[in-house]
């Protein structure tokens, strides 16, 4: 039986989804073509031009294409690129903090010079920012041809990690300044934007098109309760929910050719559970230095969720995000066609730990527990999916999607 292409995905048998993905949610090659070449002028106007009327001593010493684009999990409607820029006489965090303000506005004034060179079909738009002290320069590039547009978020940076290299690891030191300069959750993440990119670019394909699936139902079906949020209130980001269909391949379905159906529930379950997660890796920063293990034990004591950030520990998250909402509509995505088979049985989701322990570097074992409401979660490694509360909590700032 042939697949209807204007079937949406609750209505996909979840035999499907693999063709569902590759029909409807893999971008447009051409599109893709057209806005490589864009983000190659782009990336030329900035490392040559930036600051180079401007009397500053500064130097734009690379850009860096990060976000979905980045790390090949764009969708075929829309797509997001961040571009970092690292900037030269940038040699701290504070110093960072200091000058992102007019590191900006200079980006700003090239990029306005720099839209007669996209040729016809591409339209840039430059988006007005309500802050003060914004922390990011955001623009559309819309293809009147291809009907298609693509989000950039522009960045400033300072090389926080110096070369990458094959294994490379961050010397603790970096991560200690990281948490010494007091900042507001995911800050100065784009400093470490590399290793982000680098943590999905090494996932097997069929993983990127789980995420793929997983970022369409964000969009499609989650963003849309937008309108329920309160005066100051977010919903996770779509970051967050990558992370987690990661964290589910990595403890359930470890391998390139694992039921789709099955990691998609898996996510959702995780989701449904949210009021129990502690997710994190340790590929980049770990408990072996005693200064940056107590920050990391830290973070790991505070309200679940926490998933935190594989490439920077100030950052869990979604933390204080309306988690609720989203588990709504994954309570109500797990009634529908695509998490049912066609004999009439729902998939099962993978056998998935919420929480997570370690062992500390001097051989003990921590004892992680963590007050949601009034209930207290101790973490246990064989802990699985079990009915939980959801809880509210305060909103954080999370820089990269």
């Amino acid at each position: 039986m042939g697949l209807n292409q204007s079937m949406g995905l609750y209505q996909m048998p979840a035999e499907e989804l693999d063709i569902f993905i590759t029909n409807n949610l893999q971008p447009n090659q051409v599109f893709k073509m057209q806005i490589s070449t864009a983000i190659n002028t782009i990336f030329l106007f900035l490392t040559q031009n930036c600051f180079r009327n401007s009397g500053s001593a500064m130097r734009v010493l690379k850009v860096v294409k990060a976000g979905s684009s980045g790390k090949g999990t764009a969708l075929k409607d829309v797509s997001d690129v961040d571009l970092v820029v690292f900037v030269s006489k940038i040699t701290d965090f504070w110093a960072l903090k200091a000058e992102r303000k007019k590191i900006i506005a200079e980006i700003q004034t090239r990029l306005e010079e720099c839209r007669g060179s996209l040729g016809k079909d591409l339209v840039l738009s430059i988006k007005k920012t309500k802050w003060e002290n914004p922390r990011v320069l955001t623009f559309t590039l819309t293809s009147n041809t291809m009907g298609e547009h693509i989000d950039f978020d522009v960045l400033p940076a300072f090389d926080a990690l110096g070369q990458l290299y094959r294994g490379y690891k961050p010397d603790p030191e970096v991560y200690i300044r990281l948490t010494e300069s007091d900042p507001k959750g995911s800050e100065f993440s784009p400093c470490f934007t590399e290793l982000q990119r680098n943590f999905v670019m090494a996932l097997p394909t069929k993983l990127k098109s789980l995420i793929r699936l997983v970022k369409h139902w964000y969009k499609q079906y989650v963003l849309p309760h937008k309108k329920k949020l309160g005066w100051e209130e977010s919903l996770p980001p779509q970051y967050a929910l990558e992370l987690l269909s990661v964290y589910a391949w990595e403890r359930g379905g470890r391998g390139p050719a694992f039921n789709m159906a099955e990691g998609f529930r898996t996510v959702l379950e995780l989701i449904r559970q949210h009021a129990q997660l502690c997710v994190y890796w340790t590929i980049n920063y770990g408990f072996e230095n005693e200064t940056l293990g107590w920050y990391l034990k830290y973070q790991l004591y505070k309200s679940r969720p926490i998933i935190l950030d594989p490439a920077d520990p100030t950052g869990i998250v979604g933390h204080g995000s309306r988690w609720d909402l989203v588990a709504q509509e994954a309570e109500r995505c797990c009634a529908q066609q695509c998490c049912w088979k066609r004999n009439g049985s729902p998939v099962q989701p993978w056998n998935v730990p919420l929480q997570q322990t370690w062992r500390a570097a001097e051989g003990d074992d921590f004892d992680l527990q963590s007050r949601t409401r009034d209930k207290e979660y101790p973490i246990t490694e064989n802990q699985m999916f079990a009915n939980g509360s959801h809880a509210a909590e305060e909103e954080s700032y999370c820089t990269l999607l």
